[in-house]
């Protein structure tokens, strides 16, 4: 999963050598931070959010073949 995420950030960012993504399991899902650099926030969110949407839908819809629950958050990268 977490290399489905990152195979996606980096094919929409600009800067794909400052894209990371972390995992952390909270119990019955696991929570997955999507990290891009500042100038690369707008490209993965979209307008209105389209884009982050999409992505986790894709990401949602793996999970399930999978058979886990997943969440992905978009962040800055530091």
């Amino acid at each position: 999963m977490q290399a489905l995420i990152e195979f996606i950030g980096k094919s929409l960012a600009e800067n794909p050598d400052q894209v990371r993504v972390e995992a952390e399991d909270k119990g019955y899902e696991t929570v997955y931070t999507l990290y891009v650099a500042p100038d690369d926030m707008g490209r993965l969110i979209g307008k209105g959010g389209r884009i982050a949407k999409a992505i986790r839908t894709v990401v949602k819809a793996s999970a399930i073949k999978s058979g886990v629950q997943v969440h992905v958050k978009i962040d800055e990268a530091d």
